[in-house]
């Protein structure tokens, strides 16, 4: 079927508002992925494959079931996979989870504006919730807007960073680069990270499938965006595997690229930074005041303001502090549920 300019555009929105869900500060700083596929070796070029095809497969599956059951609330979700008690609880968990990883993700744009740019901490908080008060406000399609500005921007600076390691003698490392791991933590991990990840982005995918008109404008939004997520991971993937074991060290490893770049490629590097923190903060927040809304039905703002202030005393605690904690247990949450969406619910995707 032949789609219009608008379902096209509708499409691409749809495709850069996954992306920019999943692509986090983790997985722009390159640390998400060299700790998931590129400490693995060559192993790691297979296991990108095989979470691109999750993203793809999953990502359309969350969106198309939405579609058809009509849901904006991702209880109501996991309630039609697992039942109504462990459903719930599973709710409430990614409630928790959500608040947390968002205060995470906020206090690791406080750091950048404390560490980079040399602002007061508490000054780079609250001019990013202010942002992300002002987008969220303004609905899924201000969401959509932002989205479409922020991935093609990262796909330009990764672009660059590629371009630069090709040039390296070492360029071809992600097809032979050995590394001793255990084969279990080797292929776990691609289902892991895309469990992870897609546990938290069911909170923005459910909506749009539930508003989105068009099931082919969402299998079309769906595809491009896991095969994006792909593109993406193989890239930053390729250009840290060229510069390994050394790259390793570094808490921010793509920025090990940046030494040789000039000091406004150096700036826009850190603006990247900052655009991915925000979209992933914007995309957890919109799903978390969605669903408190549809729960309470308290007004949609005002559950807003309450997220936010809550996100910015969490925030409070630090970065490392939250994250050692709290990821064990989401880890292992995530990989059950993500085995229930992939064998449980082919029935509600019809």
């Amino acid at each position: 079927m032949k789609l219009s300019l608008k379902e096209f555009k509708l499409m691409m929105q749809i495709a850069f508002t996954y992306i920019g869900t999943i692509v986090g500060a983790g997985f722009a700083t390159g640390r998400e992925i060299l700790q998931f596929f590129t400490q693995y070796g060559w192993s790691g070029t297979i296991t990108i494959i095989i979470a691109s095809g999750l993203f793809v497969w999953l990502g359309i599956k969350l969106m198309v079931i939405a579609y058809h059951t009509k849901t904006t609330s991702f209880e109501d979700l996991n309630i039609m996979l697992f039942g109504k008690n462990i459903g719930v609880g599973i709710t409430l968990f990614i409630i928790l989870t959500l608040l947390v990883i968002s205060s995470v993700v906020l206090a690791g744009a406080g750091a950048l504006f404390s560490d980079f740019f040399h602002f007061p901490m508490q000054l780079g908080l609250l001019f990013t919730l202010l942002i992300t008060f002002f987008v969220i406000s303004h609905g899924i399609k201000a969401i959509f807007m932002v989205n479409s500005i922020v991935v093609p921007i990262m796909f330009i600076f990764i672009g660059i960073v590629v371009f630069q390691s090709l040039t390296s003698s070492q360029a071809t490392n992600f097809l032979h680069l050995d590394a001793e791991a255990h084969p279990f933590r080797v292929w776990l991990s691609p289902f892991l990270y895309t469990a992870f990840n897609l546990i938290l982005a069911q909170s923005l995918l459910v909506p749009i499938g539930a508003k989105i008109q068009n099931k082919s404008t969402i299998v079309g939004g769906g595809l491009i965006g896991g095969l994006g997520i792909g593109v993406l991971l193989f890239s930053i993937h390729l250009s840290l595997s060229s510069q390994m074991p050394l790259i390793a060290q570094f808490e921010i490893p793509m920025g090990y690229f940046t030494y040789s770049f000039h000091d406004i490629l150096q700036v826009l590097f850190l603006l990247v930074i900052f655009l991915e923190i925000l979209t992933t903060l914007i995309a957890n927040i919109y799903g978390l005041t969605t669903q408190l809304n549809i729960k309470y039905d308290f007004p949609f703002r005002r559950t807003l303001s309450i997220v936010l202030l809550c996100c910015f005393l969490i925030s409070q605690i630090g970065f490392s502090n939250l994250l050692s904690t709290l990821y064990p247990l989401i880890g292992f949450i995530s990989c059950t549920w993500l085995l229930v969406l992939m064998f449980q619910s082919s029935r509600l995707a019809r």
